[in-house]
């Protein structure tokens, strides 16, 4: 599977924004997905996962309650909502999809996308 990020961009602390995986392939529905980010200087780091359903999700701790991540099986793309946003959360986002494992750590997924970025201004 082929994954392209997007929709990152320069938004202030407390606002909103909407990340997007597009994806390739007719076996989406099948993969475990994630988003990852890595902060300038730091190693990328887990941030959200979703079952293949979407029935299961998880996040990491800072994010709870603030960030959403969602799918639609028939676009093949998944989501991140992110809403009160704050500096810390400035990275690199990047979508991966896994084949086998409902997973938290990044070398356990096959496909990535290129990553978009994210900048909040406080």
């Amino acid at each position: 599977v082929q994954l392209q990020a997007f929709g990152g961009g320069l938004v202030q602390a407390g606002g909103s924004l909407r990340l997007s995986c597009a994806a390739s392939g007719r076996t989406f529905s099948r993969y475990y997905l994630g988003w990852f980010r890595q902060a300038p200087g730091k190693d990328r780091v887990f941030v959200a996962v979703i079952s293949a359903s979407g029935g299961r999700t998880d996040y990491t701790d800072s994010v709870k309650g603030r960030f959403t991540i969602s799918r639609d099986n028939v676009k093949n793309t998944l989501y991140l909502q992110m809403s009160s946003l704050k500096p810390e959360d400035t990275a690199v986002y990047y979508c991966a999809a896994n084949s086998g494992t409902y997973s938290f750590t990044a070398t356990t997924y096959n496909y990535w996308g290129q990553g978009t970025l994210v900048t909040v201004s406080s």
